[in-house]
């Protein structure tokens, strides 16, 4: 055993190959399952008592080294000069940068994190829908001004298609698939038909949330978006609820949080007020529920919604809506610290 071992070590000392494609033959001739070294290995179970130590050092020292011997190889044939000439101009020139995430990306992954600790999933669904995941079965009156033109974009070949304008459709599908207890959060792009700017686009993205099991109040809502925020802007983070209107929650509320940026004693970014305004909720309407086959005589529930983009803006003061998405490197490398 012992011999086989040194005449196959200096079988491996001069080891030589000019191509990848020798190296590989090489490395399946001794590496291999059915190579040369597995061979001696199976044959090590014959070795008396007293010589599998000796033995086994000497097999573990060949192994090593045929590994060293294929990977030098490898990398003299990767490095080696073919003599040919060619130059491959359309290769990425060095030193290649690392990228990073885009910042939408990493408010959405910071977003999805905080709520999962408070016990939400994670839920998705298309981004082209037909009418009545995305208005009816949220309460939409027939000629509620989100079915205009105006506002969202529909498939002129088919006209109840159009590209969703909130993920609330995908809390209609989760609801039309499952009974309560329900907890989740449905991040996504949406579209609306809106003359691009610094402050508006044609599409942006949003967070939506939905809790819905017995005995959920609007108490409960309120702590889980203070805990939100403050996770989010800070634990000296304040928020304030002001009565709104939304078709699919009632009661409904825009939700405020102290100025991040002036610690709410007024500045010129929340207009002086100390308050800031970074989302809508309310308890889910009853017809909502029923619409969607769940017992409202029996479940309560609340929603609320946000823009990653507005989110975004707080955290990093981006002045200009269209940044996110003119993939401008030098905008994009400003957030490599934030990764």
């Amino acid at each position: 055993m012992i011999a086989k071992i040194q005449e196959l070590l200096e079988e491996v000392e001069k080891l030589k190959a000019s191509n990848l494609e020798e190296v590989e033959a090489l490395r399946i001739k001794y590496l291999s399952k059915k190579g040369s070294l597995n061979a001696l290995m199976a044959d090590f179970r014959n070795v008396p008592a007293e010589m599998k130590k000796e033995v086994g050092m000497k097999l573990n020292d060949l192994k090593a080294k045929a590994q060293e011997k294929i990977a030098a190889l490898k990398e003299a044939v990767d490095t080696q000069d073919c003599g040919t000439g060619e130059l491959d101009l359309t290769r990425t020139a060095y030193p290649v940068s690392l990228g990073t995430r885009h910042p939408l990306t990493i408010v959405k992954n910071e977003i999805v994190d905080i709520f999962s600790r408070l016990g939400f999933t994670l839920a998705e669904g298309p981004e082209i829908e037909d009418d009545w995941h995305v208005y009816s079965s949220m309460n939409f009156a027939d000629d509620h001004p989100a079915r205009d033109m105006q506002d969202t974009f529909f498939v002129e070949a088919r006209p109840d298609i159009v590209l969703r304008s909130h993920t609330s459709s995908v809390q209609a599908r989760v609801m039309e698939s499952q009974q309560p207890p329900i907890r989740v959060i449905c991040p996504g792009r949406v579209y609306r038909n809106e003359a691009i700017s610094a402050r508006a686009h044609c599409f942006f993205h949003q967070v939506e949330g939905l809790y819905i099991d017995k005995n959920v109040s609007f108490t409960d809502l309120k702590q889980v978006l203070l805990l939100f925020a403050q996770e989010m802007f800070g634990k000296d983070t304040k928020i304030r609820l002001r009565p709104s209107y939304f078709p699919f929650t009632e009661p409904s509320a825009e939700m405020d949080i102290s100025c991040n940026i002036c610690g709410g004693e007024g500045c010129s970014f929340c207009k002086h007020t100390g308050w800031v305004e970074i989302l809508g909720c309310g308890m889910v309407d009853p017809a909502v529920l029923e619409a969607n086959g769940i017992d409202s005589s029996v479940y309560t529930g609340y929603a609320f919604g946000m823009g990653i983009e507005r989110i975004t803006n707080l955290k990093y003061q981006v002045k200009d809506l269209r940044m996110f998405s003119e993939n401008d490197t030098r905008f994009l490398e400003e957030f490599k610290s934030a990764n």
